[in-house]
């Protein structure tokens, strides 16, 4: 594994497989690039994944949650927070089993974090399906964990 492709202090494991939104948070922890490098993959997953994004959003969407291990939630905006939700969402219904995270930088998330420990807004047992952590390396110990 070349620096370029070195996650900083953490050796990559499960999570070397991310959809497009991910790339953004790898280029975030990866050494050797420059902030908006562009993060164009050679691997034939995501290679198909990258022209998804160019198709259907339906398409797109199934792709990725396809070739993902898990699905963490960057600070963004409207089309995070849907992806994000809808991901939850198909945990609830027994769609997939993968793990989700938020990375809650300098608190981004907590207004929707206490919004999700609202009892009237997701029961208990549904809240535990979304793990959310400050800093990337704890994030992805949990979703590992």
């Amino acid at each position: 594994m070349g620096s370029g492709n070195k996650w900083v202090g953490l050796e990559r494991k499960w999570w070397q497989r991310v959809g497009a939104g991910g790339m953004v948070g790898e280029q975030a922890l990866t050494e050797g690039k420059e902030p908006g490098a562009p993060a164009i993959s050679q691997e034939p997953e995501r290679a198909d994944a990258d022209k998804a994004a160019r198709e259907d959003v339906h398409e797109r969407k199934a792709l990725m949650a396809d070739l993902s291990d898990a699905f963490v939630a960057l600070p963004g905006g409207f089309g995070t927070l849907e992806e994000f939700c809808e991901v939850v969402t198909w945990t609830q219904l027994g769609l997939h089993a993968k793990p989700c995270g938020i990375l809650n930088v300098l608190g981004y998330y907590t207004p929707l974090l206490a919004m999700f420990d609202h009892e009237r807004f997701l029961k208990p047992e549904n809240r535990s399906l979304v793990l959310a952590r400050e800093k990337p390396a704890d994030l992805l110990q949990a979703l590992e964990g």
